[in-house]
This record gives C-alpha cells, structure tokens and sequence, in this order.
C-alpha cells in the first residue's frame, strides 16, 4: 500500500489522531506531551502514530499535510496544527468541542 493511502486510511479511520514523537504514555518530546496532554483533557478517545517508529511516514505526512513540524493533531480528517494551535484551542475550549464533533459523527 502507497505510504499516502496508509495516512488516508489513517484519518478516515479515526476521528481523532496524532502523530508524534512517542506514545500518550511515554512522549519523547515536550510539544508531544504539551499536544497529548490538550486531547486526553477533551475526555474522548483518540489515536496516535509514533512517528519515531516509521521514517517513511514521518518524511510523507509533512508533505501530506504541508506542516513541517511534528505532533501534528488531526480532528475529523482535518489538520487542526502542532503543539502551539492546540494549547490555543484547548484554552479556549473550541479543541473539547472539535474534539466531541467530530468523535459523535464518527460513532453516528
């Protein structure tokens, strides 16, 4: 399978998604922590790739999504950003509410 269905299959899949450095439980960077952190306050469940674990998949989805840095949140199937939109939105409350949009749809 081409590295570009794999992320498509990815983001259909999962409402929510990151891609980070590490895992929810063990993030191998502050922003991944920082960004993990915002979605697990939203309550609902979510996905992630360890991005660390795949190089091919770290180098394609920048050019995917057209964002260079890593974690990099995905709500429904939509880049939202890195560690520093997400604190943005999770401070303001729109992250909970993206967050629950878009895991309703998928459950509907």
């Amino acid at each position: 399978m081409d590295i570009n269905e794999t992320i498509k299959g990815q983001l259909q899949d999962n409402p929510v998604i990151i891609y980070m450095k590490g895992s929810p439980e063990a993030p191998q960077c502050g922003f991944s922590s920082k960004t993990v952190q915002a979605v697990m306050a939203c309550g609902e469940r979510f996905a992630y790739v360890n991005i660390l674990d795949n190089q091919e998949l770290r180098e394609s989805l920048k050019v995917y999504s057209n964002w260079p840095t890593y974690p990099q949140l995905y709500v429904g199937g939509e880049l939202v950003g890195g560690c520093d939109i997400v604190a943005e939105l999770s401070e303001s409350g729109e992250l909970a509410e993206m967050v629950k949009v878009a895991v309703s749809k998928a459950e509907a």
